[in-house]
């Protein structure tokens, strides 16, 4: 059967392919939650010059006001009012209403939408209609003109303000095929949105609350990734170069293909730098790579790969690289997954950055929810064939704590780059903790931070600290006499 979408595909796919035509839903959520931006956005992307909407109102704002507020979002085509988009007062006919009965308006909708055959209606606020009926009396009248309505083939929606309580037994939830809940939630820097399919009848619809953007775009729906089944995938033979002098050579010839390497370091170490080399070896073949970043801009890292030698500025117009500046008081946890989700099902990427993971996890304070959202989003990348690369900043000072204290085993591979005392010196070094199914080296490096990037050096023979009970030390260094090397 052929589904009516809301001109958004990540909404289609939530619903499970968009709503059935004749089908009644209703959208309620609380006060700022976009319900009725997200009704007008679906009727300027379902309408036609055949197949109008019809936006009714009730007692709830002037059409003025509504059309004056759409005009920020890019959805409104204020030549599509009248001709695609028909908004109808219902008031008149409610206040002029002396006999308590909901008839004249039902006949209204019910004649109209078997005159123009639209393809949505909506009513806005069908709570309202309480104020002039009883229980008893609405169920009926909506009865009437949901049954009714179906025939036409439009898909009706009922807008409303209702609590959780009411949802339990008013009856628009009882004769509804759809049930759309927005949810509105403050929270510091940035408030959240969401959205739930609590009922969407015939239709394998994806559960879970799922995010909401209101941008100028309109109602920015992005999919709970834990919720998405991803197909298994059988990666290619082989491995993938990191672009890092050195490197491939302890982890065996490189990553294996679509492998998800967690980069360990304490800021200014490095991992940035390891990040633009990987990203550099991947365009020098060819490849399409995303980088995802909560500090540095897309300017910042194009200029710092410049420096180093590396024109990113042409991959990047060629959108051969996508770089996609999160800063941390907007991250999202499925915005982010959304990013990543769309560069892989629509440009081929096959190589991703995420700098950093620490940061991520710490700002969307969603603990609870991380470990299961982890899962699924490195499965994402893995099914897609792609290598994924992620950094996590540790501890600068002091022993060295596990930041992803129970995750790490998510990853195939696991990089640690520390400080390390060179007498009156701090050095860097580099070692393989670990590579699931691969044999690697497991002996600590230099690691060069120099005006051409990064690169790993020699083996560090003698050294102390290497589990973390204190800073490395070179164990070839003067130490006084009265002194131990712990």
């Amino acid at each position: 059967m052929t589904r009516l979408s809301t001109g958004q595909a990540d909404l289609d796919l939530v619903l499970g392919g968009g709503f059935e035509r004749g089908s009644m839903v209703v959208i309620t959520g609380p006060p700022g939650s976009g319900k009725t931006i997200l009704a007008q956005q679906i009727c300027f992307a379902a309408a036609s010059a055949e197949h109008k909407a019809v936006y009714y109102t009730t007692l709830s704002e002037s059409h003025a006001k509504l059309i004056e507020h759409l005009r920020e979002f890019d959805f409104f085509v204020p030549g599509h009012l009248g001709s695609h988009v028909e908004y109808v007062h219902l008031g008149d006919l409610l206040c002029d209403n002396t006999s308590n009965d909901l008839a004249p308006m039902v006949d209204e909708v019910i004649r109209k939408a078997f005159d123009d055959q639209p393809a949505v209606v909506v009513i806005d606020s069908t709570k309202m209609l309480r104020d002039f009926v009883s229980d008893h009396d609405l169920r009926r009248s909506l009865y009437d003109l949901t049954s009714k309505v179906a025939h036409s083939g439009a898909v009706l929606f009922l807008v409303g303000e209702y609590t959780a309580e009411e949802a339990e037994v008013r009856a628009e939830f009882a004769l509804a095929d759809g049930i759309l809940e927005l949810s509105y939630r403050p929270r510091e820097p940035i408030d959240r949105r969401g959205l739930r399919v609590v009922k969407m009848r015939g239709t394998a619809h994806v559960q879970g609350t799922h995010t909401v953007h209101i941008t100028r775009d309109g109602v920015q729906v992005y999919p709970r990734i834990e919720s998405l089944l991803t197909d298994e995938h059988q990666p290619d033979p082989g491995r993938v170069p990191t672009g890092i002098h050195g490197l491939d050579a302890l982890m065996g010839g490189g990553i294996p293909h679509s492998d998800a390497t967690l980069v360990l370091g304490p800021s200014g170490v490095g991992k940035t730098l390891g990040c633009l080399h990987f990203i550099a070896e991947g365009l020098a073949r060819g490849e399409r790579c995303l980088y995802i970043t909560f500090q540095d801009t897309a300017e910042e890292l194009i200029s710092m790969a410049g420096r180093l030698g590396w024109d990113f500025t042409t991959a990047h117009a060629d959108s051969k690289l996508v770089i996609s500046h999160v800063p941390v008081g907007n991250l999202d946890l499925d915005g982010l997954a959304s990013v990543a989700r769309h560069n892989l099902t629509e440009g081929a990427t096959t190589r991703i950055v995420i700098d950093s993971l620490a940061e991520m996890a710490n700002t969307a304070r969603e603990a609870e929810r991380f470990p299961a959202y982890l899962r699924s989003l490195l499965g994402l990348v893995r099914s897609a064939g792609a290598t994924l690369w992620v950094t996590s900043e540790t501890r600068t000072i002091g022993p060295m704590e596990e930041p992803l204290a129970g995750l790490m085993f998510l990853f195939h591979n696991v990089i640690q780059i520390r400080y390390i005392e060179h007498c009156s010196a701090i050095g860097r070094t580099i070692n393989i903790l670990k590579m699931r199914n691969s044999g690697h080296d497991y002996t600590i490096h230099d690691y060069h931070v120099t005006a051409d990037g990064v690169a790993v050096g020699d083996q560090i023979e003698q050294i102390t600290g290497m589990l973390g009970w204190s800073a490395l030390r070179d164990c070839t260094a003067p130490v006084p006499h009265d002194q131990d090397v712990h």
